[in-house]
């Protein structure tokens, strides 16, 4: 296991750092910086005393140095003006549009993007599951052919038109606003169980719009799987047997089908990280979905590079995690 273990960590390490190349070169790529764009704009102003602090700054940051040796000192493998001080020693960098480190920015967004995946996550699994194990189980029957079709709907419906569309309706028919965090009322209170319920609140649809596509996929998955295993000479010995088809379903088929699910955790967390680029953005909501949209927009390119950074940084390391429970789970994988 341990062997096995360290395989894996070995394979995330170089994964990590060609992200980290193809994503410095490409935010590199369009011409032009934020420090850029703001001394063009004092330029035609005649700003001039403003120019000279932003060409101070941009040759502070080493703004004005080849690429190669500008993502060295980002990496924290080459010192720049302050020493070693890059993505391997914690330094995120500086976010030139709120003039704070990009670590001060990014914390609480980023707490609330995770609650809010992991919710999703929950949702998806808990509806998915038994909709799957039933559309197996009653295989051609008119709940399986209702559920399928509600799936493709889901599959095939944006999330920020179904996002619309339920602001919409609640807002005529039920007179609320579900954007935002929680109710005005609790914005700048201390946390208190009334402003807990308001959060739990404005979380319910975000969480339906982030995870209808996830569960329908999952629900097809997981029936696939399901009706395969059911096939098989296993499952025929048993109901030989004369086992209940309940204790069939659910000592031996469900956990073999369950299987392949377990190693698509990580590809559906990324999917769902996606989705809070748009649904964030329908619904106010302040995590890392919005301030990436914001950081490309105002060209704040060390927010941009921190944040995809720290998305694939969670990503490989649920997939790590992800790897290491399966091979728990089935030991052919730790041998193979």
């Amino acid at each position: 296991m341990f062997t096995y273990f360290a395989h894996r960590v070995m394979v995330m390490v170089p994964t990590l750092l060609v992200i980290s190349v193809i994503t410095f070169i490409i935010i590199q790529l369009p011409p032009g910086d934020y420090l850029s764009n703001q001394m063009a704009e004092m330029l035609a102003s005649g700003d001039r005393a403003a120019m000279e602090k932003l060409a101070f700054l941009r040759q502070e940051f080493g703004l004005d140095k080849p690429m190669l040796e500008q993502y060295a000192v980002w990496l924290g493998i080459w010192p720049g003006n302050n020493g070693f001080s890059g993505i391997l020693q914690g330094n995120l960098g500086w976010s030139f549009e709120y003039n704070l480190p990009v670590s001060e920015v990014v914390g609480d967004r980023l707490f609330l993007s995770l609650v809010l995946n992991f919710t999703t996550m929950l949702f998806v699994y808990a509806v998915s599951f038994p909709i799957g194990v039933y559309t197996a189980v009653r295989q051609y029957s008119f709940g399986d052919h209702a559920m399928t079709f509600i799936g493709y709907i889901g599959l095939a419906t944006p999330n920020f038109l179904l996002a619309l569309i339920l602001l919409f309706l609640a807002k005529k028919h039920f007179g609320v606003s579900i954007g935002g965090l929680m109710d005005e009322q609790f914005i700048d209170a201390d946390m208190s169980w009334a402003k807990f319920l308001s959060i739990c609140e404005h979380m319910v649809v975000p969480v339906i719009v982030i995870g209808t596509s996830g569960t329908a996929g999952m629900i097809r998955r997981l029936r696939a799987n399901l009706l395969d295993e059911l096939q098989k000479q296993y499952v025929t010995t048993a109901r030989a047997k004369g086992l209940l088809e309940k204790v069939i379903i659910n000592r031996h088929a469900l956990k073999n089908a369950m299987l392949p699910v377990v190693t698509i955790v990580a590809i559906e967390f990324a999917f769902l990280m996606g989705g809070l680029v748009v649904t964030e953005q329908v619904f106010n909501l302040n995590g890392l979905g919005k301030l990436f949209v914001e950081s490309v927009q105002n060209h704040d390119f060390s927010m941009t590079q921190a944040l995809v950074m720290l998305v694939a940084f969670i990503f490989v390391v649920t997939n790590l995690t992800v790897d290491i429970f399966y091979a728990w789970l089935d030991p052919r994988i730790r041998y193979s």
